[in-house]
């Protein structure tokens, strides 16, 4: 069974307990495995928030499974118990009501001899989501990068990605003081831009403080600039990149593990998914260009084509520094290239620096 500082040893009988207080007593557990470990080592990642374990169990004849997810102690915002609580509760809240999310069909928590229960007694809670069928998003990206080709489906899928940001999108909340609070969370939260920045080390190749602490004081400068712009608060996933897709055939996809809030600012969701088809491309070749770059430009294309937000590229350039912030952090990629580091740092400060992002710009925003 798995263990980890933050996970117990899971007994069988303790989890056959648990699965037949929860779906029925004629439960049978078959098996219990640690999932991730393949696209956690894609693109160099090699740090992750908790280790997801799949459950397969026999309920009245038939075999399902589900998934079992805690949260592991760590410098992001997640130091204390209750911090880890309060982002489990919320999975368990919110999973639901975002279209094509996964499903969460239990919140719960671990005590202190190894018992797994529905809240009393909780020392760290877990939560339990449907198992979804699907290959990660990621690997289409590999496979470009890799020298793929460029297939008409490459093409649909970045639409159809485009298409459902634009979708969920479209629902609106009227709380100026909510959207200032996700505005203060990019730059203060433990998971953003500042517990980012404390998180790296204090001096690392080019990395020095003045350059993260010049970061931090432009993307403040860029929340004020925000601040009044309230009525863009819409229902967003939070960190929609791309191991948090799953694809089956086609199109045919489903979301993880959306984070931080159901509300938000639309731009976060964009740049999360299209950041990465530069990171790819930076990996490979050190610059945006073929099927990624292809591909780079069209779910901008199709996003803006879809929502009619034409004021996303207005609002970028904070959500692209903080995602910038991890793919070039040492702790989330630590065998990245310093080259392709260096990069990354050019393009947000380049990108900070303007009054709104271009896509057609990228290269230049990359070159010192």
């Amino acid at each position: 069974m798995p263990n980890s500082a933050y996970m117990p040893t899971l007994r069988k009988h303790s989890l056959e307990q648990y699965l037949r207080a929860r779906f029925g007593p004629g439960v049978t557990l078959l098996s219990c495995e640690v999932i991730g470990k393949a696209s956690s080592k894609g693109a160099q990642k090699q740090y992750g928030y908790g280790t997801p374990v799949k459950l397969t169990f026999r309920v009245g004849g038939r075999s399902q499974s589900a998934v079992l997810e805690t949260m592991k102690p760590g410098p992001f915002g997640h130091e204390h118990q209750a911090d880890r609580a309060q982002a489990i509760l919320w999975d368990y809240d919110s999973y639901g009501r975002l279209p094509r999310h996964v499903k969460a069909l239990d919140v719960g928590a671990f005590t202190d001899d190894r018992q797994l229960v529905s809240v009393a007694e909780a020392r760290e809670f877990f939560v339990l989501t449907q198992w979804m069928e699907g290959s990660s998003y990621h690997l289409d990206m590999e496979r470009l990068a890799k020298g793929g080709r460029l297939r008409k489906q490459d093409r649909e899928r970045t639409i159809a990605l485009a298409r459902y940001l634009a979708e969920i999108h479209t629902k609106k909340l009227r709380d100026p003081a909510l959207y200032r609070r996700r505005l203060r969370e990019l730059i203060g939260h433990g998971e953003c831009i500042m517990g980012l920045t404390d998180s790296y080390p204090d001096r690392y190749e080019f990395i020095s403080a003045d350059l993260l602490r010049g970061i931090e004081e432009a993307c403040n400068r860029w929340r004020w600039r925000l601040h009044g712009e309230g009525q863009r608060l819409s229902q967003v996933h939070g960190d929609f990149h791309p191991w948090n897709v799953l694809f089956r055939k086609g199109t045919d996809f489903s979301v993880l593990d959306r984070s931080r809030g159901e509300w938000g600012e639309p731009a976060d969701d964009v740049t999360s998914m299209t950041i990465n088809y530069l990171f790819f491309s930076l990996c490979r070749w050190g610059t945006l260009k073929g099927p990624l770059e292809v591909l780079f430009r069209l779910f901008w294309d199709s996003y803006v084509e879809a929502s009619h937000d034409h004021a996303v590229t207005e609002s970028a350039a904070p959500f692209f520094a903080f995602r910038g912030l991890v793919l070039a952090s040492p702790v989330w990629y630590p065998k990245l290239p310093i080259e392709v580091r260096r990069t990354i740092f050019q393009f947000i400060e380049r990108v900070l620096d303007e009054p709104r992002f271009d896509p057609s710009r990228v290269n230049e925003y990359c070159r010192e």
